[in-house]
């Protein structure tokens, strides 16, 4: 019999590698599972290269079977090699339980933790704290052998470059997590990217070895690569994160808003919950009417209405709608600062109010017969408004707050004018 979730992960082009595809068809046709996927809190946010196997997860929870949610306070004090190619810097304790609440509280707005099929949230640190170094040498390094470690794509990359032993023994503390899962949990599957591979084979042959035959799987999930070849998950303004004090929401907008058309699609099957036919249906507008984008605003949509709510998406469309009609005015002064946050900023003197010397002050124009040229020519405009009169005067009414003034230059050259 076909299962439904299996033929809709294939259909994203969520599914990687499987440890054994036959048995876990069988095995998610028979029963509900509880199935789990990890991240160690490298910040106190998750960013959106983090969301795929978490979203692969939700479809899990979505189909009746239940997600343990692993932050890894524990594995995260030692630091993950995997696509790494040199030396994690080592945090401290505070740093790593503060990284784990922000994580943690970021796991609410993707699981369901209430009601059937609640998810389950865990701290791995909470069992690996217990093992002394002894009992890890004895009960679980035992188990591993050097030569298999070795063969594994997260040390191989290394081996050259130079890998600490400290780091080359996280796949085992990975594979104990794994182990302590199924058999405190009944845990019976691991998902994660496929850079995980290595970490979840090696807790099933860990189990193998320390347990028997223990019905355990693993599968993965492809890397997230962009058409242009470039990094996905960064904007121009750095990595796009899920907290909004880091990214706002109208950069996390921007960010889904500004998807090429050749992959837009594929993120729409990956990251957003729309059904097949709905996604077909966005298909053909990308095949067919390119220019409406409909498809790019509709991911958008989706995605910062899922991470952070519906009030977050109207604010976010209300700064995009605004800057791109240029009616800078209908915005408050903290959403301008938002659709501003990354245009250069110059400070000038709040003395300084003809239009003219304004603008030079500003650095929008690099001299005075330029700047009259450009308000001759209609090329200057103050918070959206043109202004064309060389005797203009900059008043309090043009100053957002008492604090800044938008002036833009042509068609796209914005600065943000402050004063001192």
């Amino acid at each position: 019999m076909t299962n439904a979730l299996l033929e809709d992960l294939k259909w994203r082009g969520l599914i990687y590698q499987q440890t054994d595809e036959k048995e876990i068809e069988s095995l998610l046709n028979r029963e509900s599972i509880k199935i789990y996927c990890g991240a160690d809190p490298t910040a106190d946010s998750l960013h959106i290269g983090h969301l795929l196997p978490y979203l692969t997860l939700r479809r899990f929870q979505n189909h009746g079977h239940t997600p343990i949610v692993l932050v890894g306070g524990g594995t995260g004090m030692i630091g993950d090699p995997s696509g790494r190619d040199s030396e994690r810097q080592l945090q401290t304790d505070d740093q790593v339980d503060e990284n784990v609440r922000g994580i943690m509280n970021q796991m609410h707005k993707i699981f369901n933790f209430e009601g059937e099929d609640a998810a389950i949230l865990v701290n791995n640190k909470d069992w690996l704290k217990e093992i002394d170094l002894i009992s890890f040498l004895r009960d679980y390094a035992k188990h591993v052998g050097v030569n298999y470690m070795l063969a594994k794509d997260s040390v191989k990359a290394r081996l050259e470059t130079g890998i600490s032993y400290t780091e080359f023994t996280y796949m085992i503390l990975q594979a104990i997590d794994f182990g302590y899962l199924n058999k405190n949990y009944d845990c019976k599957m691991q998902i994660g990217g496929s850079d995980q591979w290595g970490n979840i084979t090696t807790g099933l042959e860990l189990m193998r070895r320390m347990y028997g035959e223990t019905e355990a799987y693993g599968m993965t999930i492809p890397l997230v690569t962009k058409a242009d070849g470039k990094k996905f998950g960064k904007s121009e303004s750095g990595t796009v994160w899920l907290d909004r004090s880091k990214t706002s929401a109208y950069e996390l907008y921007q960010f889904w808003i500004n998807s090429s058309d050749n992959d837009v699609i594929k993120y729409l099957k990956y990251f957003t919950f729309l059904d097949r036919q709905e996604i077909e249906r966005l298909e053909k507008t990308v095949e067919e009417a390119p220019h409406l984008r409909e498809a790019q605003q509709v991911l958008a949509e989706q995605m910062v209405e899922f991470i952070h709510g519906s009030d977050a998406l109207e604010e976010a469309k209300r700064i995009t709608d605004a800057l791109f009609k240029g009616d800078i005015k209908s915005l408050t002064k903290s959403e301008i600062e938002l659709g501003f946050k990354d245009v250069p900023t110059v400070e000038v003197s709040s003395n300084t109010t003809a239009l003219v010397d304004f603008i030079i002050e500003g650095k929008v124009s690099p001299s005075k017969r330029q700047a009259r040229e450009d308000i001759n020519n209609g090329a200057i405009y103050i918070n959206g408004d043109r202004v064309n009169d060389v005797n203009y005067v900059i008043s309090d009414e043009d100053k957002i707050g008492n604090e800044f003034t938008i002036v833009r230059r042509g068609k796209k050259k914005y600065t943000m004018i402050k004063y001192i």
